[in-house]
Protein backbone atom coordinates (compact mmCIF):
# COMPACT_ATOMS: atom_id res chain seq x y z
CA UNK A 1 0.00 0.00 0.00
CA UNK A 2 1.50 3.38 -0.99
CA UNK A 3 2.24 5.87 1.77
CA UNK A 4 -0.08 8.84 2.09
CA UNK A 5 1.31 11.64 -0.10
CA UNK A 6 0.04 14.37 2.25
CA UNK A 7 -1.59 14.73 5.63
CA UNK A 8 -4.33 17.31 6.12
CA UNK A 9 -2.60 18.64 9.24
CA UNK A 10 0.49 19.48 7.17
CA UNK A 11 -1.70 21.26 4.61
CA UNK A 12 -3.42 23.43 7.22
CA UNK A 13 -0.08 24.25 8.87
CA UNK A 14 1.25 25.39 5.49
CA UNK A 15 -1.85 27.47 4.82
CA UNK A 16 -1.58 29.27 8.16
CA UNK A 17 2.18 29.75 7.88
CA UNK A 18 1.90 31.33 4.45
CA UNK A 19 -0.84 33.68 5.62
CA UNK A 20 1.45 34.82 8.43
CA UNK A 21 4.43 35.38 6.08
CA UNK A 22 5.40 38.98 5.29
CA UNK A 23 4.86 40.06 1.64
CA UNK A 24 2.90 36.91 0.88
CA UNK A 25 0.85 36.47 -1.34
CA UNK A 26 2.25 39.42 -3.33
CA UNK A 27 5.58 37.59 -3.33
CA UNK A 28 5.51 33.85 -3.97
CA UNK A 29 6.99 31.60 -1.31
CA UNK A 30 10.33 29.85 -1.71
CA UNK A 31 10.26 26.81 -3.97
CA UNK A 32 8.60 23.84 -2.28
CA UNK A 33 10.39 20.53 -1.79
CA UNK A 34 8.16 18.65 -4.24
CA UNK A 35 5.88 19.56 -7.16
CA UNK A 36 2.85 18.51 -5.12
CA UNK A 37 3.61 20.99 -2.34
CA UNK A 38 4.46 23.62 -4.93
CA UNK A 39 0.99 23.33 -6.43
CA UNK A 40 -0.67 23.33 -3.01
CA UNK A 41 1.10 26.64 -2.35
CA UNK A 42 0.12 28.00 -5.78
CA UNK A 43 -3.51 27.15 -5.11
CA UNK A 44 -3.42 28.87 -1.71
CA UNK A 45 -1.66 31.94 -3.11
CA UNK A 46 -4.21 32.33 -5.87
CA UNK A 47 -7.04 32.00 -3.36
CA UNK A 48 -5.44 34.72 -1.21
CA UNK A 49 -5.01 37.05 -4.18
CA UNK A 50 -8.55 36.26 -5.29
CA UNK A 51 -9.86 37.07 -1.80
CA UNK A 52 -8.20 40.51 -1.88
CA UNK A 53 -9.57 41.31 -5.33
CA UNK A 54 -13.07 40.22 -4.31
CA UNK A 55 -12.96 42.73 -1.43
CA UNK A 56 -11.79 45.51 -3.74
CA UNK A 57 -14.46 44.70 -6.32
CA UNK A 58 -17.17 45.57 -3.76
CA UNK A 59 -16.03 49.20 -3.46
CA UNK A 60 -18.62 51.83 -4.30
CA UNK A 61 -16.58 55.06 -4.20
CA UNK A 62 -14.13 54.37 -7.04
CA UNK A 63 -14.32 54.68 -10.81
CA UNK A 64 -15.93 51.86 -12.76
CA UNK A 65 -12.63 51.25 -14.54
CA UNK A 66 -11.09 50.15 -11.23
CA UNK A 67 -13.86 47.64 -10.62
CA UNK A 68 -13.43 46.32 -14.17
CA UNK A 69 -9.73 45.82 -13.44
CA UNK A 70 -10.64 43.93 -10.25
CA UNK A 71 -13.01 41.70 -12.20
CA UNK A 72 -10.36 40.83 -14.78
CA UNK A 73 -7.88 40.06 -12.01
CA UNK A 74 -10.50 37.84 -10.33
CA UNK A 75 -10.97 35.88 -13.55
CA UNK A 76 -7.22 35.36 -13.90
CA UNK A 77 -6.69 34.23 -10.31
CA UNK A 78 -9.71 31.93 -10.45
CA UNK A 79 -8.42 30.27 -13.61
CA UNK A 80 -4.99 29.74 -12.02
CA UNK A 81 -6.61 28.44 -8.83
CA UNK A 82 -8.56 25.82 -10.77
CA UNK A 83 -5.51 24.87 -12.82
CA UNK A 84 -3.66 24.25 -9.55
CA UNK A 85 -6.46 22.00 -8.26
CA UNK A 86 -6.14 19.86 -11.39
CA UNK A 87 -2.36 19.58 -10.98
CA UNK A 88 -2.76 18.62 -7.30
CA UNK A 89 -5.20 15.87 -8.25
CA UNK A 90 -2.94 14.56 -11.01
CA UNK A 91 0.05 14.36 -8.67
CA UNK A 92 -1.96 12.74 -5.88
CA UNK A 93 -3.40 10.11 -8.20
CA UNK A 94 0.09 9.23 -9.45
CA UNK A 95 1.45 9.09 -5.89
CA UNK A 96 -1.42 6.81 -4.87
CA UNK A 97 -0.81 4.55 -7.89
CA UNK A 98 -4.34 5.18 -9.16
CA UNK A 99 -3.36 6.42 -12.60
CA UNK A 100 -0.55 5.75 -15.04
CA UNK A 101 1.97 8.59 -14.67
CA UNK A 102 2.66 8.98 -18.38
CA UNK A 103 -1.00 9.61 -19.12
CA UNK A 104 -1.98 11.55 -15.98
CA UNK A 105 -2.13 14.95 -17.71
CA UNK A 106 -3.91 13.77 -20.83
CA UNK A 107 -7.63 13.79 -21.56
CA UNK A 108 -7.61 9.99 -21.38
CA UNK A 109 -5.58 8.97 -18.31
CA UNK A 110 -5.06 5.24 -17.92
CA UNK A 111 -6.66 4.17 -14.65
CA UNK A 112 -5.01 1.65 -12.33
CA UNK A 113 -7.87 1.69 -9.81
CA UNK A 114 -8.45 -1.66 -8.06
CA UNK A 115 -11.70 -3.47 -8.83
CA UNK A 116 -14.46 -2.65 -6.38
CA UNK A 117 -13.07 0.72 -5.26
CA UNK A 118 -15.75 3.38 -4.76
CA UNK A 119 -15.65 6.65 -6.68
CA UNK A 120 -15.57 9.73 -4.44
CA UNK A 121 -17.54 12.60 -5.96
CA UNK A 122 -15.19 15.28 -4.61
CA UNK A 123 -11.52 15.18 -5.46
CA UNK A 124 -8.73 15.49 -2.92
CA UNK A 125 -7.51 18.61 -4.74
CA UNK A 126 -10.91 20.25 -4.31
CA UNK A 127 -10.82 19.43 -0.61
CA UNK A 128 -7.37 21.03 -0.29
CA UNK A 129 -8.76 24.08 -2.11
CA UNK A 130 -11.63 24.26 0.39
CA UNK A 131 -9.13 24.02 3.27
CA UNK A 132 -7.31 26.99 1.74
CA UNK A 133 -10.51 29.04 1.64
CA UNK A 134 -11.33 28.07 5.22
CA UNK A 135 -7.87 29.27 6.30
CA UNK A 136 -8.62 32.64 4.71
CA UNK A 137 -12.03 32.81 6.36
CA UNK A 138 -10.53 31.93 9.73
CA UNK A 139 -7.91 34.65 9.49
CA UNK A 140 -10.49 37.23 8.47
CA UNK A 141 -12.92 36.26 11.25
CA UNK A 142 -10.18 36.32 13.87
CA UNK A 143 -9.23 39.80 12.72
CA UNK A 144 -12.85 40.85 13.17
CA UNK A 145 -12.87 39.37 16.70
CA UNK A 146 -9.80 41.48 17.56
CA UNK A 147 -11.13 44.83 16.26
CA UNK A 148 -11.31 47.72 18.69
CA UNK A 149 -13.50 50.00 16.57
CA UNK A 150 -16.60 47.79 16.99
CA UNK A 151 -18.80 46.86 19.93
CA UNK A 152 -18.61 43.77 22.12
CA UNK A 153 -21.48 42.12 20.26
CA UNK A 154 -19.57 42.28 16.96
CA UNK A 155 -16.45 40.80 18.55
CA UNK A 156 -18.44 38.07 20.29
CA UNK A 157 -20.25 37.12 17.09
CA UNK A 158 -16.94 37.04 15.20
CA UNK A 159 -15.35 34.87 17.88
CA UNK A 160 -18.26 32.40 17.69
CA UNK A 161 -18.05 32.29 13.91
CA UNK A 162 -14.29 31.68 14.07
CA UNK A 163 -14.93 28.71 16.36
CA UNK A 164 -17.46 27.31 13.91
CA UNK A 165 -15.05 27.79 11.00
CA UNK A 166 -12.34 26.00 12.97
CA UNK A 167 -14.73 23.08 13.51
CA UNK A 168 -15.55 23.01 9.82
CA UNK A 169 -11.86 22.97 8.91
CA UNK A 170 -11.17 20.12 11.33
CA UNK A 171 -14.08 18.14 9.87
CA UNK A 172 -12.89 18.68 6.31
CA UNK A 173 -9.30 17.80 7.23
CA UNK A 174 -10.49 14.51 8.73
CA UNK A 175 -12.48 13.75 5.58
CA UNK A 176 -9.42 14.45 3.40
CA UNK A 177 -7.26 12.10 5.47
CA UNK A 178 -9.97 9.43 5.30
CA UNK A 179 -10.27 9.71 1.52
CA UNK A 180 -6.51 9.49 1.00
CA UNK A 181 -6.25 6.53 3.39
CA UNK A 182 -9.05 4.72 1.58
CA UNK A 183 -7.45 5.51 -1.79
CA UNK A 184 -4.08 4.20 -0.63
CA UNK A 185 -5.76 1.00 0.57
CA UNK A 186 -7.60 0.50 -2.71
CA UNK A 187 -11.03 1.17 -1.24
CA UNK A 188 -11.72 4.51 -2.94
CA UNK A 189 -10.54 6.71 -5.76
CA UNK A 190 -11.24 10.05 -7.39
CA UNK A 191 -10.69 11.47 -10.86
CA UNK A 192 -9.25 14.67 -12.25
CA UNK A 193 -12.25 16.76 -13.22
CA UNK A 194 -11.28 19.29 -15.89
CA UNK A 195 -12.90 22.64 -15.24
CA UNK A 196 -13.03 23.85 -18.87
CA UNK A 197 -13.53 27.47 -17.80
CA UNK A 198 -15.20 28.93 -20.89
CA UNK A 199 -15.43 32.55 -19.80
CA UNK A 200 -11.65 33.06 -20.10
CA UNK A 201 -11.43 31.42 -23.54
CA UNK A 202 -12.09 33.64 -26.53
CA UNK A 203 -13.02 30.55 -28.56
CA UNK A 204 -15.88 29.54 -26.23
CA UNK A 205 -17.16 32.67 -24.44
CA UNK A 206 -20.19 33.76 -26.55
CA UNK A 207 -19.65 37.45 -25.73
CA UNK A 208 -15.99 37.32 -26.81
CA UNK A 209 -16.90 35.38 -29.95
CA UNK A 210 -19.47 38.08 -30.81
CA UNK A 211 -16.88 40.82 -30.22
CA UNK A 212 -14.42 39.09 -32.53
CA UNK A 213 -17.05 38.74 -35.22
CA UNK A 214 -17.98 42.42 -35.00
CA UNK A 215 -14.33 43.41 -35.42
CA UNK A 216 -13.92 41.06 -38.39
Amino acid sequence: MPALPVLASDVTVLHDRLLATADWPRQAAAAAATPLWQWIEVNHRRNALLWAEEDLARRTAVADVEIAANKRAIDGHNQARNDAIERIDELLLVALALVDEASARTDAPRSTVPAGARLNSETAGSMIDRLSILALKLRAMREQAARRDVDDAHRAASHARAARLQEQRADLAACLDALLADAAAGRAYFKVYRQFKMYNDARFNPALVAEARSRG
